[in-house]
């Protein structure tokens, strides 16, 4: 009885995005591997405090844009999610030329970013960054847009996309790793406690106060 009283985030859960739970033990896991990734590829650009948030923002970023495609009857494949993975890998190369960096891999510019460089998680970045091309050739009749302007409005409606996701989720988080928020300039939604964290593609940027949700 007094475990059926007690609300799913009280149970172990870091958060609870619409039916699925992040476990603590999960975001614990994840959380090991960024740390081992740190010390791996030397990064360690997200202080050891905020790592659990970081990596959290993830999490529910990956599931929210999973709703903005089951919502749209998107799919992709292993082709697309690699081909997004090769792009990102693209980005994020030119971008530590750009700073004047080391570019340590993938792997080690995703650690950079707060995300864990497992199999599973840069799978799932794949997907997530495959899904959003996916939504916007859909939203541009099948391809991808030529102009800047067509970019631009196929971006706004995957954000009101991603929105009206977010909200139908009801995301909960648990208190003990922060509260939902969201940053209009990266029009990403994360963890903050009590600044939001990163961005990607590109490089680490300052940490941002949550601005007000947005409309949709």
């Amino acid at each position: 009885m007094l475990l059926a009283a007690c609300s799913p985030l009280k149970i172990g859960a870091a958060a609870v995005v619409g039916n699925q739970r992040i476990t603590s033990a999960t975001l614990d896991s994840d959380v090991s591997s960024l740390q081992q990734a740190d010390n791996q590829y030397g990064g360690n650009q997200i202080p050891a405090d905020q790592q659990p948030q970081a990596v959290l923002s993830w999490l529910i970023r990956f599931a929210i844009r999973d709703k903005v495609a089951s919502d749209n009857g998107i799919s992709v494949n292993k082709n697309q999610i690699n081909s997004a993975l090769a792009d990102v890998n693209s980005e994020l190369e030119e971008n530590a030329e750009q700073n004047g960096s080391s570019f340590n891999g993938l792997a080690g510019a995703l650690a950079d970013l707060g995300l864990p460089p497992t199999q599973n998680l840069i799978t799932a970045l794949g997907q997530w960054e495959a899904q959003e091309l996916a939504y916007i050739e859909k939203q541009n009749g099948g391809k991808l847009p030529t102009s800047q302007t067509a970019a631009d409005n196929a971006e706004a409606e995957l954000n009101k996309a991603d929105c009206r996701a977010a909200n139908s989720l009801n995301i909960q988080v648990s208190p003990q790793y922060g509260q939902l928020s969201y940053d209009s300039s990266n029009d990403l939604y994360g963890v903050s406690a009590p600044a939001n964290l990163l961005s990607l593609p590109g490089g680490a940027k300052a940490a941002t106060p949550a601005s007000s949700f947005p409309s949709c």
